[in-house]
C-alpha cells in the first residue's frame, strides 16, 4: 500500500511541476536575479568568455540551481540527464568499485573525457570521482561536447566537463534523511573572502546491485552483487585573496562494501552451491586537490596538485580458475600529478584575438602492491595558441593547434603528439548563428595501462597514443523565450585505448582498436508562463567499434537518447521532474559480438518547500518508476539503477 500510495503522489506532482536536466540553462521567470540566461557566457570552449551563440561547438552550461533540480546530491548522477552523455553506474547514488568508475560517455567515447575543477585537470590515469562531488559545492558545470586537446590535451578526445565551485560561503547547514539508510549533512560558512564546506551521504543496503555471467575453468554460473555501507565525505576550503588571485583545496573520500554470492550453478567441479560466497570488496578512494587561480582577463596562470589513493580489500572464497579456495584480496595505488598552465591573450584591434600558453604537469603512478614499490613518472610538456578573426560583421573563423611531448619516462617510453584545430562561424544574425568545425584529439597511454594496475589486467607497454578527429557543423538560435541548438557530428579515432576480456585467462589485456560515430542532437529550452520552463533534447548517433578481437564494426551503447523535463518555480514552491531515456542499446563484449539490452529510463522528482527566508525543506525521488534498468553498457555482467528511493532535506541559511 505504501509503494502504491507513493507512486501515486509522484505522478500526481509530476503533473503539476517537474524539470529535466537536458542541454542548456534555464530561465525561469519568476526569478530575474538569477544569473543565468537561454544565451549564457561560456568560457571552456575557447579558453575567453563568449556568449554560447558564438561558440562554434556544442555546449552545456549547468548552474548550481539546474543541478540541484536534478534531485542528485552528487554530481555524476546529475550528468546523467545531459544529453549526448550514456550513463554507466555500478553501485547506489553513483557509487564506483574503485578504479571502476561512473563514466562520462560523451557521444560513444568512454575514455575520452577530460574533468577538470575551475580549469584544472583532476583526472588520475583516465579516471575521476564525480559521484564525490557534492552538487551543493559547484556554482555552474560547463561541458563542451567535441576534442578539446588543442586548448586542454590528453584525454579531452570526447569532450571537456569543467566543474565551477563556489568562490563564497553560503553560510548554511542542512540535514536529510531518506528509504535504504540514506543520510545527509553539509555545512558550508564563509564570506566574500574565505569559505569552508562539508558534505556527508551515506546510503545503505542495495541487494541484487550486479548480476555476472561466470564461465572459469572449474564453474561455470552466475554471481549476485549485493552493495552496503555507501559513504561519501567531502570537504571544501576556498580563499580569495585578491580579486585576481584565489585558492582552493578539496578532499573527497569515499567508501563502499560489495558483497558477491553465487545465485546459479551449470557446472562445477569444486562443490560451489548457490548461496556460497564468491568473494567480499571494501573500496576506498581518497583524493585531494589544490589550485592556486590567477586571472586578470588578459593573463591566467594556475599551480595545482592531485592526489589520489585507490585500495581494495577483502576476503576471496572462490578463485578467477572456478575454485573454493580462501585468500585476502588487497590492493592499494597512488596517482599524483602536479603542474601549471601559463596563458596570455591578445586583443588586436577589433577583429582579431589571439592567446598563447604553456603547460607542465608531472605524473606519478605507484603500484606498490602489486611491483614492490616500483612506481613510474614522466613530464608532460606542452605549447598551445589560437587564433580569432572576424572577415567581417558576420563570419569569425578561429585556428588553433597544440604541441605535446613527454620527457624522463621509463624505458624511453616517451610520445609526442601535434593537434589542430579550424572553426567557423556564421552570424545570421545577434542571436542566431550556423558554424562548422573539425578538430584533431588525443590520449596518451596511462601507466596503468601499460605496466597494470591489477593482479587480473595484463599490462602493455607497447599501446600507442590514440588520436582522433571530431567533424560537426551545427546551428544556435535564442528568440523570445527559446533557446535552439542543433549539431551533426561525424567521430573517427584511430587507435582507440581498451581493455579486452579473456574468458578463459579470466584477465584483462589492453589493445589498440578504432572507432566511429556519426550522429545528430537536437536540444530546445523554453521558459513559458507562471513560472514554468521546459527542456527536451534528442540525440541519434551510431557508435561502433573494431580492434584485434573483433575484425568488423561492432556496435556499442545506444543509437536514440530522449531527454526532456519541467521545472515549476513560483511563491515558495519549486519542483523539477528530470529524466532520461536511451533506447535502441547494445552490450557489446570486449572479444565476441554485441547484443541487443532493453532501454534505461533514469527518471528523478524534486520538490523545495521556501518555509522562510531562513528555512526551506526538499523531498527528492530517484527512480519514480522503480525501473530495474541496467546501467551498463558491456555484455557478461548487469549494473543495475538504484530501486526507487527517496531523500527527506531541511536546509538553514543563517
Amino acid at each position: 500500500m505504501l509503494k502504491k500510495s507513493m507512486k501515486k503522489s509522484v505522478l500526481m506532482v509530476a503533473l503539476i511541476s517537474g524539470n529535466v536536466i537536458w542541454g542548456g540553462t534555464v530561465v525561469h521567470a519568476e526569478e530575474p536575479s538569477q544569473a543565468f540566461t537561454l544565451d549564457p557566457m561560456v568560457v571552456t570552449a575557447t579558453r575567453y568568455e563568449k556568449r554560447d551563440v558564438d561558440v562554434p561547438a556544442s555546449t552545456t552550461v549547468l548552474t548550481g540551481q539546474e543541478l540541484k533540480d536534478t534531485g542528485a546530491n552528487n554530481l555524476g548522477v546529475a550528468l546523467s540527464k545531459v544529453p549526448g552523455i550514456a550513463y554507466k553506474q555500478f553501485g547506489p547514488s553513483g557509487a564506483s568499485m574503485g578504479t571502476m568508475i561512473n563514466e562520462v560517455n560523451i557521444r560513444g567515447i568512454s575514455n575520452g573525457t577530460l574533468v577538470m575543477v575551475n580549469g584544472n585537470p583532476v583526472s588520475w590515469r583516465g579516471k575521476y570521482n564525480l559521484d564525490s562531488i557534492a552538487v551543493d559545492n559547484i556554482e555552474r558545470v560547463e561541458i563542451v561536447k567535441s576534442g578539446g586537446s588543442v586548448l586542454y590535451g590528453s584525454e579531452a578526445m570526447g569532450g571537456v566537463v569543467n566543474i565551477i565551485l563556489k568562490k563564497k560561503g553560503s553560510n548554511t547547514i542542512g540535514v536529510g534523511f531518506g528509504n535504504r539508510g540514506q543520510q545527509n549533512y553539509n555545512a558550508s560558512v564563509g564570506n566574500e573572502k574565505f569559505t569552508i564546506g562539508y558534505n556527508l551521504e551515506k546510503f545503505g543496503k542495495v541487494t541484487g546491485i550486479s548480476e555476472s555471467d561466470i564461465d572459469y575453468n572449474d564453474f561455470e554460473g552466475s554471481t549476485r552483487t549485493d552493495a552496503d555501507n555507501v559513504e561519501k565525505n567531502n570537504v571544501s576550503l576556498g580563499y580569495n585573496i585578491t580579486d585576481n588571485l584565489n585558492f582552493s583545496y578539496n578532499y573527497f573520500e569515499t567508501k563502499v562494501d560489495y558483497n558477491r554470492f553465487v545465485d546459479s550453478v551449470k557446472a562445477t567441479s569444486s562443490g560451489i552451491v548457490v548461496g556460497d560466497q564468491f568473494n567480499g570488496r571494501t573500496y576506498t578512494s581518497k583524493q585531494h586537490t589544490s589550485q592556486l587561480n590567477y586571472n586578470d582577463n588578459n593573463i591566467k596562470a594556475s599551480m595545482y596538485f592531485n592526489q589520489a589513493d585507490i585500495s581494495a580489500n577483502g576476503p576471496t572464497y572462490i578463485t578467477s580458475k572456478g575454485k573454493k579456495s580462501f585468500s585476502q584480496y588487497n590492493t592499494k595505488e597512488r596517482n599524483r600529478t602536479y603542474g601549471t598552465d601559463v596563458q596570455k591573450n591578445w586583443t588586436i584591434g577589433e577583429k582579431s584575438k589571439a592567446i598563447f600558453g604553456m603547460t607542465y604537469q608531472r605524473e606519478f603512478y605507484d603500484k606498490s602492491v602489486f611491483t614492490n614499490g616500483d612506481d613510474y613518472a614522466r613530464n608532460n610538456w606542452a605549447v598551445y595558441g589560437q587564433w580569432e578573426q572576424a572577415l567581417d560583421d558576420k563570419n569569425t573563423v578561429i585556428v588553433g593547434a597544440r604541441e605535446t611531448w613527454t620527457t624522463g619516462a621509463p624505458g624511453g617510453q616517451n610520445y609526442n603528439n601535434f593537434s589542430a584545430a579550424g572553426q567557423y562561424i556564421h552570424k545570421l544574425n545577434q542571436n542566431q548563428s550556423l558554424y562548422a568545425a573539425v578538430t584533431q584529439s588525443f590520449i596518451m597511454p596511462t601507466y596503468a595501462q601499460m605496466y597494470g594496475a591489477s593482479d587480473s589486467a595484463i599490462p602493455n607497454p607497447n599501446l600507442k597514443p590514440q588520436t582522433g578527429t571530431n567533424y560537426e557543423i551545427g546551428w544556435k538560435k535564442v528568440s523570445d523565450n527559446h533557446s535552439w541548438k542543433a549539431a551533426f557530428y561525424h567521430i573517427d579515432i584511430t587507435d582507440n585505448i581498451s581493455a579486452t576480456w579473456e574468458k578463459n585467462k579470466s584477465e584483462y589485456t589492453y589493445a589498440n582498436e578504432d572507432f566511429k560515430n556519426t550522429g545528430v542532437e537536437l536540444t530546445c529550452d523554453i521558459v513559458g508562463k507562471d513560472g514554468l520552463s521546459y527542456n527536451w533534447g534528442i540525440n541519434y548517433g551510431d557508435p561502433k567499434v573494431k580492434g584485434t578481437k573483433k575484425p568488423y564494426w561492432d556496435r556499442k551503447f545506444g543509437r536514440v537518447q530522449l531527454n526532456g523535463g519541467i521545472t515549476y518555480s513560483k511563491d515558495k514552491w519549486r519542483s523539477s521532474l528530470t529524466a532520461s531515456y536511451l533506447a535502441d542499446r547494445v552490450g557489446t563484449p570486449s572479444s565476441s559480438h554485441s547484443e541487443k539490452i532493453k532501454p534505461y529510463l533514469l527518471t528523478s522528482l524534486s520538490t523545495t518547500y521556501q518555509m522562510d527566508k531562513h528555512s526551506d525543506i526538499t523531498l527528492t525521488m530517484d527512480n519514480i518508476l522503480n525501473r530495474k534498468d541496467n546501467l551498463s553498457h558491456s555484455g557478461g555482467s548487469a549494473y543495475y539503477a538504484t530501486p526507487f528511493n527517496f531523500l527527506l532535506s531541511y536546509n538553514y541559511k543563517f
